[in-house]
Order: structure tokens, then C-alpha cells, then sequence
């Protein structure tokens, strides 16, 4: 192939690109920060037998700050360092802060395949607090479905054995994570994704120094690629998710989420000898059962075939 068979062809590609369906792209995306996540969460797994979960989680927040810092640069620092909501901000910072730790504690204690599938059940996590706190009454098939689902956790949980630490926080996680998503729909109201973002990581960042600073053990330079690739790794499959979310209906694209419960059983067996037991495929297939179909009937409420699901 001559040089401008080349150069024609390389034009041509983003726009053949283009002309893909909406929702195969965002599916396509979605597929990708799937990976992306997965890949990351082993990556944590292995630096983790070796480097404390909240030194690590320091490290996600610092380098995730680098990743940004580009963009802020480019938006403009007085428009991202200004929040309309600092208070929000700073609470958003805190409980993502906890949340970071829980999950990464989790993922060095317990099985891929046993997290992934507890952290699906954040979308059950925020209906029950909202029933609690907000007095909401949801129908009875959204209050089935939710009874569901918690059937499917409590199967994964498995409480006829002792609960485990790694277990707990998964399951703390998966609680911070719902309150996290209440805090991030409010704040979206006033202020950008980025600032939103950058806020959260800063925050987070400087808050998990302070504990770092008593359990520090300087990294090698394999560890610390491996902490570089992580923290990079980790904003990249958020960017992928975003985009995905935009491109296509979240309806049609976020069921294409839940091949991380695919990919982490498969990373488990491949990498770590891990085979998912009944108890964890069950619970997994209940929880992302009952995710999915109030998911849908939220979208169907709403009369809209794009709200959000995240």
C-alpha cells in the first residue's frame, strides 16, 4: 500500500467510525472501561500484597490528579478551583476518600469476582437509603426487584460463615458509593464534570496522605510503575465510561457494564487461581438481574430512553 493509500485510509477510519450506530459505540465504549476496570483491580490485587491498601489508594488519588491537571490547565484554573458548592465538595471528598480505601482493602482480601458483584449492588444501596432518609415509597415491583437483589448479596455474603474484613468493606463500599452518587447528581446541577472531578481526586488525595504518612513503605520502581499505571489506568476507564454514557442511551449501553462480573472471574481463574463459587455466580446473577430491571423501569418512568443509570 503506496504512502497515500495510507494517509487515506488513516483519514477515513474516524469517519467510518462516526457512522456506527450511537449505542454500538457506547456499547463499544462501555465494553472498553469494563476491561480497563478490570485490568486495574488485578493490577491492585498484586501491588497490594506487598503495599498497604490506603498507601495505594494514595497514590490512585495522586497520580489521578496528574492525569488531570492538563485539563484543568486547558478549562482554566479560576473555573475549576471555584465550586459552587464547596461544602458538597468537601463531603464528596471525604466519603470518596473511604470509599477508595474499602474498595481496594477489599480487593486485596477477597475474590474479583466476589467484589465486582457486591459493588453492583450500590444501585440497591441507594434506593433502600432513600426509603430511609428520604421517606420515598417506591411501586412494588422496584421494592421486589430491590428485595431481590439484596437476596443476591446476602447469597455472595454467604452469613453462615464468619464475615470477613475484606467482605465488610466491600460492602461499606458499596454503601459510600450509593451516598457518592446522590452527592455527584446534586453537584452536577451547578458545577462541571471536571471541576467535580479534580475536587474529588485533590481532596482525596489529601486526606489519604495524612494515615499514609504512618504506614509509608517507599515503593520500588516495579511497584511504583505499577501504582503510575493504576492511577492513570483507573481515570482512563472513567473517561471511557463518561463517553460512553454520551454517545449512547444508558439503557442500551450500561447492561454492556456488568462484563466486568465476566472479566473478573476470568482475571480470578486466570491469574490468581480464584474460582468463583455457586454462591458468588448466584448472588452476581441476582444482583445484576435486579440492577438492570429498575434501571429500566426507571428509564421507563421517566419516558425517556437515555436517563442515567450510573
Amino acid at each position: 500500500m503506496r504512502r497515500s493509500d495510507n494517509r487515506k485510509y488513516a483519514l477515513s477510519a474516524p469517519r467510518r467510525w462516526t457512522r456506527i450506530a450511537p449505542n454500538v459505540r457506547g456499547a463499544t465504549w462501555i465494553l472498553s472501561s469494563a476491561l480497563i476496570f478490570t485490568a486495574m483491580t488485578a493490577l491492585i490485587k498484586v501491588v497490594g500484597t506487598t503495599i498497604d491498601a490506603i498507601e495505594i489508594a494514595f497514590f490512585r488519588s495522586a497520580f489521578g490528579v496528574a492525569v488531570l491537571l492538563p485539563f484543568v490547565h486547558f478549562m482554566g484554573w479560576k473555573t475549576v478551583l471555584r465550586p459552587k458548592r464547596l461544602d458538597l465538595q468537601i463531603i464528596r471528598g471525604l466519603t470518596g476518600s473511604l470509599a477508595l480505601i474499602t474498595i481496594i482493602y477489599a480487593l486485596t482480601r477477597i475474590p474479583l469476582a466476589s467484589v465486582t458483584g457486591i459493588s453492583f449492588s450500590r444501585i440497591l444501596w441507594l434506593i433502600l437509603l432513600a426509603v430511609i432518609f428520604l421517606k420515598e415509597k417506591p411501586s412494588w415491583q422496584r421494592g421486589t426487584a430491590t428485595a431481590i437483589g439484596f437476596v443476591g448479596v446476602w447469597i455472595i455474603v454467604d452469613p453462615s460463615t464468619k464475615l470477613d474484613l475484606g467482605t465488610a468493606a466491600a460492602l461499606v463500599n458499596a454503601v459510600i458509593v450509593a451516598i457518592n452518587i446522590v452527592l455527584t447528581k446534586r453537584m452536577t446541577l451547578e458545577d462541571e464534570s471536571l471541576t467535580i472531578l479534580f475536587w474529588g481526586m485533590a481532596i482525596s488525595t489529601i486526606v489519604v496522605s495524612l494515615p499514609t504518612v504512618f504506614i509509608w513503605r517507599t515503593p520500588d520502581i516495579y511497584e511504583m510503575s505499577l501504582l503510575a499505571v493504576i492511577g492513570i489506568g483507573l481515570s482512563a476507564g472513567h473517561a471511557c465510561l463518561i463517553h460512553g454514557l454520551r454517545v449512547g442511551d444508558a439503557t442500551a449501553v450500561m447492561p454492556f457494564d456488568y462484563s466486568r462480573l465476566l472479566f473478573a472471574g476470568l482475571a480470578g481463574v486466570l491469574f490468581f487461581d480464584e474460582i468463583p463459587s455457586i454462591q458468588t455466580v448466584s448472588g452476581a446473577i441476582l444482583i445484576v438481574a435486579a440492577t438492570f430491571y429498575i434501571a429500566h423501569q426507571e428509564a421507563a418512568k421517566a419516558g425517556a430512553p437515555n436517563g442515567s443509570s450510573t
